[in-house]
């Protein structure tokens, strides 16, 4: 098992900035990524960001580029996401995500059903 543990959400105004951090914890070697998720009210889970934990590669959708950035502290088993310029449309619950993705490529990393583990969700409200 593998635990999860979000945090760093809160009240923005548009245009500002939040970093979300996501603590594993447990069989941590049993995944090879971990990922941001978000889903706002009434709307699907949808992917955000992955990150390789060896090697770094980096995956973003296309509505985050240039805006977020995904880190990771191996050694504290820490995942990081750095969200900049934020739109009031991306208030949402942010969830952090583990697993195995054994195939490589951008489109493997944004599905949901490669992560085994789930954190609870940190909630991102961005004002207008």
């Amino acid at each position: 098992q593998v635990q999860l543990v979000e945090s760093g959400g809160g009240l923005v105004q548009a245009g500002g900035s939040l970093r979300l951090s996501c603590a594993a914890s447990g069989r941590t070697f049993s995944s090879n990524a971990m990922a941001w998720f978000r889903q706002a009210p009434g709307k699907e889970r949808e992917f955000v960001a992955a990150i390789r934990w060896s090697g770094g590669s980096t995956y973003y959708a296309d509505s985050v580029k240039g805006r977020f950035t995904i880190s990771r502290d191996n050694a504290k088993n820490t995942v990081y996401l750095q969200m900049d310029s934020l739109k009031p449309e991306e208030r949402a619950v942010y969830f952090c995500a583990a697993g195995y993705v054994r195939y490589s490529g951008s489109w493997y990393f944004s599905r949901t059903g490669e992560y085994d583990y789930w954190g609870q969700g940190t909630q991102v409200t961005v004002s207008s």
